[in-house]
């Protein structure tokens, strides 16, 4: 039986559901998964019992960490080019390279861990820290390794990453633009590496059957945010965007907790908006469908992204979606087909695109106006309908899993026996 070691950084993560849909979709293949988590992860009511961890590596204790160093020891000459790169060669500062080696400890602790189970490969998921400890531990354990990136782990934090590709077997990501962007910045490494699979959600069949009606002026136009509170999500811009909405009936609702949850508090309260713009807090997968339905447009304001599930999640449920137009992101939102996009970073354009997108939503005052809304509805059904069948054909779930674990199981070794119609996929998604 093939045996991979899944590594991620918090497994399982509600905000990462996918990664155990992929260990789930690789066991149903007959592959045995060892799931691992840097980190203890958060374990809640909504986590399937089968998708625990076996390996948590911080916090560690001492006599794994003896273990680790004798095997690094024993397999010094396995190791021993890492060390030499982090210590002579780069030019990362001296707190990365102190980092690099402490994850090197954390790597062979977790190859120690490992030992027992006899893996054949190695599997993680994001390029952060946790990526440098899968490659030091495949290297102790004479195994090949494999990586998954989405967007800020390739485009913003990238540390050491021209070497974490350089060694693994395997590079999968997310979106054609991630691709390009690792062939044109880190050129040795070879195109047949870089493999596209998509991230997908489940399809929702009750969208299609909904049919837009013109909103009254009483009507208030309701923004949707739905994401982690974090810096990079920016949902300060969103705060400082409604600001700039106060003539309009409005109200925003932003889904999520996290570090930033503080600092948007009081920009709301410097803003005046405690009674247009509500923080819900963290919102489990079961209960969002409820808020979805209350939206008329749901936003994105990230300043860095792979292709956000969020997005898919909002037009298959017959959403309207504003997103910038940045890295993946238009190759599942089709500027006025299957969505809308903004400049990233224009203010007045993100504004703009609002104000145009409730304007085809509300209906004018006047008489012989119906052609008008007719119109104008018949715009937006088009770009729901468009939108939904763009996350049926390319962002399904249930077929893009499928496609992963092929291209996956083709790459890391011997075919193992498949419990679904062969159907391999030899070309790119």
């Amino acid at each position: 039986m093939l045996t991979v070691a899944y590594l991620a950084n918090q497994f399982p993560s509600a905000v990462e559901p996918y990664v155990v849909e992929e260990v789930e979709e690789l066991r149903r293949r007959g592959v045995r998964v060892i799931p691992g988590s840097v980190h203890k992860p958060a374990i809640d009511e909504e986590s399937p019992n089968d998708c625990t961890p076996e390996i948590v590596l911080r916090p560690f204790q001492g006599i794994v960490l003896l273990r680790g160093l004798w095997l690094c020891v024993r397999q010094w000459g396995r190791i021993s080019s890492l060390i030499e790169r982090v210590i002579f060669r780069g030019d990362e500062g001296l707190v990365k390279r102190l980092k690099a080696l402490a994850h090197t400890c954390l790597g062979s602790c977790y190859a120690a861990m490992l030992e027992e189970f006899e893996v054949d490969h190695i599997h993680v998921h994001h390029g952060y820290f946790g990526s440098w400890i899968a490659m030091v531990a495949a290297r102790l354990l004479g195994v090949e390794f494999s990586i998954t990136l989405h967007g800020s782990d390739l485009l913003l934090h990238g540390t050491y990453l021209d070497l974490k590709l350089q060694n693994c077997l395997l590079c999968r990501t997310v979106s054609e633009y991630n691709r390009g962007y690792i062939l044109r910045h880190y050129p040795m490494v070879g195109a047949e590496k870089v493999l596209v699979t998509r991230l997908g959600v489940e399809v929702c069949e009750r969208a299609s059957a909904r049919v837009a009606e013109p909103r009254t002026n009483s009507d208030p136009f309701t923004v949707l945010a739905v994401g982690r509170l974090h810096a990079v999500k920016d949902h300060a811009f969103l705060v400082r965007a409604c600001a700039e909405l106060r003539d309009v009936h409005f109200e925003c609702l932003i889904a999520g907790d996290g570090p930033e949850r503080r600092n948007l508090q009081s920009l709301i309260r410097e803003c005046g908006l405690e009674e247009r713009v509500m923080l819900l807090g963290h919102v489990d997968r079961n209960h969002l469908d409820c808020w979805y339905d209350r939206a008329d447009v749901v936003v994105l304001t990230s300043r860095s992204e792979g292709i956000p599930l969020v997005l898919m999640e909002a037009m298959t449920r017959g959403r309207i979606v504003l997103a910038p137009a940045i890295t993946g992101i238009p190759e599942l939102v089709i500027a006025g087909k299957t969505g809308f996009l903004y400049k990233a970073g224009s203010l007045d354009d993100f504004v703009a695109q609002l104000l145009f997108i409730r304007s085809l939503m509300q209906a004018p005052e006047g008489p012989h106006l119906g052609p008008y809304i007719l119109s104008s509805v018949r715009q937006l059904d088009r770009v729901r309908h468009a939108a939904e069948v763009q996350v049926r054909q390319n962002f399904n779930r249930s077929k893009n899993l499928e496609a992963f674990a092929d291209l996956f199981l083709q790459r890391i070794g011997p075919q193992t026996e498949s419990t679904s119609d062969e159907n391999f996929v030899h070309q790119q998604i």
